[in-house]
């Protein structure tokens, strides 16, 4: 078993190709101070490491994970089928012609009572991933809640500038 680094907040991938859409979540979570746990856990090929993880994260000093996976795209609800932690399922292209329209649909639909909260497809959804993971945390930290503020008011200035550019 791989010991756990405290953070709150815990991105969980189905393959290291993941990383390539996830690191973008990684960076975002970055901005604001979060280094995550990170690992590569698979919901078919590794569900006992899966469901592991998911019953001691919160005694690891995680309070919301962040699944990726595309294909089937069962991970985020294998997780949530573990916890009562937030749950942030992004769903990822697999390849497979669907241009991750499969993973969306997999993930999205929960049954009543095991809720993930799913997010775009790819590296748009990583990084509302992490920005639904800190507006999350913000709940109960004032720091976060202010870096959070600061986040938006600096998202709305860069389309005043890009605006103003154009006239």
């Amino acid at each position: 078993m791989v010991s756990e680094k405290t953070s709150p907040i815990a991105i969980v991938m189905g393959s290291d190709s993941d990383m390539k859409v996830m690191k973008s979540c990684i960076e975002q979570l970055g901005e604001f101070g979060i280094k995550p746990v990170v690992r590569i856990i698979s919901a078919h090929r590794t569900p006992e490491v899966a469901a592991d993880f998911a019953q001691n994260a919160t005694d690891n000093g995680i309070k919301v994970i962040i699944a990726a996976a595309g294909m089937a795209a069962h991970l985020a609800g294998a997780m949530a089928a573990k916890v009562t932690l937030p749950i942030i399922g992004v769903p990822l292209d697999s390849g497979g012609g669907l241009g991750g329209m499969d993973a969306l649909l997999s993930t999205v639909q929960m049954p009543p009572g095991v809720p993930v909260a799913t997010v775009a497809i790819g590296k748009a959804g990583a990084r509302n991933a992490a920005i639904l993971a800190v507006q999350i945390l913000a709940l109960a930290d004032a720091g976060l809640s202010e870096k959070l503020s600061d986040f938006k008011q600096k998202q709305k200035q860069k389309v005043i500038e890009k605006d103003a550019a154009l006239q």
